[in-house]
């Protein structure tokens, strides 16, 4: 394999993208598959993607081809093979109640409900839209892990 592979996973704040990613991850290293984890938000800066970037280059001279992408817009229409991770106003909510210690959770819902509305508009329709309400963790892993083939 000489080509990268990317596993992009994006969602709104509270949707589950980096525990997602996470479990991903260890069900790809319980089975043996090379991978690694790239986290970050190119909308950020042009810094975060010249980071990215590095790492990338640094992961594939060790010989990884298989990058697990947890980001907001990663699933944006320049991305192919995407899974757009939702969940309800309500899911999000305690999600981020549960993190957002100080003075940010107002600010955090409000941006976490319009990065939603701007994937709801933007994500293409063959992207793999999955609800991660009321669902484990692990469970919403192995869907997404079966839906690569990077296990066969």
């Amino acid at each position: 394999m000489n080509h990268a592979e990317v596993l992009p996973i994006g969602g709104s704040a509270g949707d589950g993208k980096t525990t997602v990613g996470g479990e991903v991850a260890e069900q790809l290293r319980a089975a043996a598959v090379a991978h690694a984890v790239v986290e970050g938000d190119p909308e950020l800066s042009k810094i975060v993607e010249s980071n990215l970037t590095a790492v990338w280059a640094n992961y594939r001279r060790l010989g990884y081809r298989r990058f697990i992408y947890p980001s907001t817009v990663s699933v944006l229409p320049s991305t192919t093979g995407m899974f757009q991770l939702t969940a309800g106003d309500t899911t999000v909510g305690e999600r981020l109640a549960s993190r957002e210690l100080g003075s940010e959770l107002e600010q955090t819902l409000k941006s976490s409900a319009g990065k939603a509305r701007l994937l709801d508009e933007q994500v293409p329709a063959d992207a793999a839209r999955i609800a991660t309400d009321h669902r484990r963790v692990n469970d919403i892993a192995r869907e997404v892990v079966a839906a690569t083939g990077w296990c066969q």
